[in-house]
């Protein structure tokens, strides 16, 4: 992750052009949830015409609440979470939802996908 001063410098450019070329569209910053702009290292490779490198890499969202009672919420906090990444351009590949569990390791669903992953990364 880079700062609009880091990655500016990065390619060579005043922080005023990146600053400039995010609002015409050229090369759109990403957000952090404070508004701030920041860029990756796809947006490197873009600005520097690198030719891309695929990445073994899934995104999962996870979404829980404590009690049955709360399913609504529950849809509500997917909801937003969908908005979210449908406007920072994030494609997520598995969505998990949980009811109950508490902060601990009863969350079913989420230690099942933990397991999972730490089994597909100790095979690489």
């Amino acid at each position: 992750m880079y700062t609009p001063a880091q990655f500016a410098k990065r390619i060579n450019v005043s922080v005023k052009t990146i600053q400039k070329w995010d609002r015409l569209g050229i090369l759109p910053a990403k957000r952090t949830i404070t508004n701030r702009r920041y860029y990756t290292d796809d947006d490197l490779a873009a600005a520097l015409r690198l030719p891309r490198v695929p990445k073994d890499r899934r995104t999962v969202a996870y979404c829980r609440v404590s009690r049955q009672a709360q399913k609504p919420d529950l849809a509500h906090q997917k909801r937003m979470l969908e908005q979210y990444c449908h406007h920072q351009h994030i494609h997520v590949d598995e969505w998990i939802t949980e009811i109950g569990g508490g902060m601990n390791f009863r969350r079913k669903h989420f230690c099942a996908w933990s397991i999972r992953f730490l089994r597909e990364k100790s095979s690489r």
